[in-house]
This record gives structure tokens, sequence and C-alpha cells, in this order.
């Protein structure tokens, strides 16, 4: 006879209602939920279940296995809202693993080659996403919810975090949507630590973070008092220290260290930032940070709370990766 803890799990994990999903869609989420009952353990649903409107969801990556069951485990949570995670355009070509990521209505990025040349051969023609950062608050300003993996690819190091892209601080800061941190934990071994490829996934979800104090400068830059060069350079700077805010929760939930770079003032000197971790674990960096590298600054607007588009470049933003 099954104990309560394991009916509960069941009901919970399983069983629960989802009234955002198509009968079918609902049927297939469930059945990717089955292999989470065994392999994922999550701390803090409340969460997700508090949300009702727009949302980010970063997350650290560590194996390819976490790359389909935690957004499964996150839209299960989240009632059955999708999530539009940001990943690389080849794993929308791979046969019926493909067919699963377009039902999440995934933002795909085209700037990186397959390593294999059957996906090569497959590749969209003319179809690169130069501004990720808009898609992405397309969506958000739609009430929908994306995923994205800051650090760009899979992490194998089970001590440190990988340097973040800006680009989860450009949407946060444009769009004003909070950002939900989510530390995924794939270490096992007593001596020598190693990320697993296959095995049991500790999943921390943080409390939501918004930047209202970095947001309203971020949309004011390249207005009123800032050239356009200079505005552009202070909306990367901010966007670079709410992305280090974003990966300092992260590293405090996943057990990580995060190396959080030096920062570009709006005086353009050199600083340091200030972050308040909560005994966050974060090493003392031996690098310095230059925010130089501008695609194009547009005037922004503050309809919606949105600010105007702003090209950036796709490497700077994470992706779900092939490497």
């Amino acid at each position: 006879m099954k104990s309560f803890f394991e009916m509960n799990s069941l009901r919970g994990n399983l069983f629960g209602k989802l009234p955002f999903l198509h009968p079918t869609e609902s049927l297939l989420l469930r059945f990717f939920m089955v292999p989470n009952l065994f392999l994922l353990r999550a701390e803090g649903l409340e969460h997700i279940r508090d949300q009702n409107g727009p949302v980010i969801f970063a997350c650290n990556h560590n194996n390819s296995m976490e790359s389909l069951l935690v957004p499964a485990f996150l839209v299960y949570h989240s009632g059955g809202r999708k999530i539009s995670f940001v990943i690389d355009w080849m794993f929308g070509k791979i046969p019926l693993l493909g067919y699963l990521f377009k039902k999440m209505e995934p933002i795909y990025v085209y700037h990186k080659r397959s390593p294999s040349r059957f996906l090569e051969s497959r590749r969209p023609k003319g179809k690169f996403s130069a501004d990720t950062v808009s898609l992405c608050c397309e969506k958000l300003r739609a009430g929908k919810r994306i995923g994205i993996f800051p650090e760009g690819k899979r992490n194998r190091d089970p001590f440190r975090l990988l340097r973040a892209k800006p680009g989860v601080g450009h949407i946060a800061l444009r769009s004003g949507v909070p950002v939900v941190p989510v530390g995924i934990k794939c270490v096992s071994g007593k001596k020598k630590k190693k990320v697993h490829a296959f095995g049991r996934i500790i999943l921390k979800i943080g409390k939501p973070v918004q930047f209202g104090d970095l947001s309203k400068p971020y949309c004011q830059a390249g207005g009123q008092g800032f050239s356009s060069l200079s505005g552009g350079q202070e909306r990367h700077s901010l966007a670079q220290t709410a992305t280090n805010r974003i990966m300092s929760d992260i590293a405090a939930l996943c057990g990580k260290e995060y190396p959080c770079p030096v920062s570009t003032g709006q005086s353009g000197g050199v600083v340091r930032e200030s972050l308040n971790n909560n005994n966050h674990n974060i090493r003392e960096p031996r690098f310095a940070y230059s925010a130089l590298s501008i695609a194009s600054l547009i005037p922004t607007s503050r309809e919606s709370g949105f600010c105007a588009p702003f090209d950036l470049h796709p490497d700077a933003v994470g992706t779900h990766d092939n490497k």
C-alpha cells in the first residue's frame, strides 16, 4: 500500500489540473512528468503558483536531461501555462524532439552552426534572430512566460557558474517583468563532485526578483540627458548589473559560485558590483567587464511599461546550447 506521501506526490505531480492546455497537450505533459516523479525533487513551488502574469524563468544549465524534464516540471506547476524557452534552432530540427519543443512555443536563435551535417543542411536560410531580446519582450507583452539559460551553454563545472550573458538583464529591465531564479543541481559523488549526465535533479526555485531601481533609468537611457552612444553603454551596464543579481540568486540556490564581474558605472569609471547576496558564495573577480559593444540605440517609449526596441547581438542572450 502506498504511503500518504507517495499518493500525495502522485496527485500533485501527475494528476493536477492543467486548464491552460489542450487535452492532447495535457496528456503529453503528464507523460513527461512521470520521470520527474523519480528523478526530480523541488523546493519553492509557491513562487511559481503565486505568479499569474508574465514571468521570466532564469536557470543554470548542467546537462541535456534537464532540458526536457525541468521545463516540463515548471509548465506543469504553472497550471499548464506554456513557457517559451530560448533555444538553438537545431533542436527544432531533430525528429520527435523538434515536435516536443514546438509544443512549448520556443524562441529559436539561429546564429550557431550545428555539429551535425544532417541538421546543418536543414538550417533555415535567412532566418537569423538578430534581436532575441525583442522577441522575448513581445512574448511577455502578450502575457506569456519565457525561460532562459543565461550561461548560454551546458556547464559541467560542479563548483562555478559561467559568466552570464547580459540578455536576461536587458529583457528584465525593458519589460519590467519579474524574474524567477531557478537553481538546478545535478552533482553527484562524495569526494570528487561531478555533474552527472543522468540522475537525480534537485530544483530550488527562488523568490521573484524585480528591478524597479534599474528599469526606470534603463528606459530613460538614450533619451534626454544621454547621447546615443553613452545611453547605450548605460543600458548595457544596467543590464549587466541586473544579470549579476539574477546569477547571484541562482548561485545561492544551486550551490555553485558565481564570478561576479566588474561593471562600468555612469561616469565611465570601473566600479565593483554591490549586491545584497544574503550569504551568497561569490568569488572575487579577477577581471573587469567593459560594456562597449552596442548594436543599435533607439530612443525609448513608455507605452505598456516596455522600452523601445534595442537591437542586441544574439550572443548576448543565453540559450539552451548544444555544446
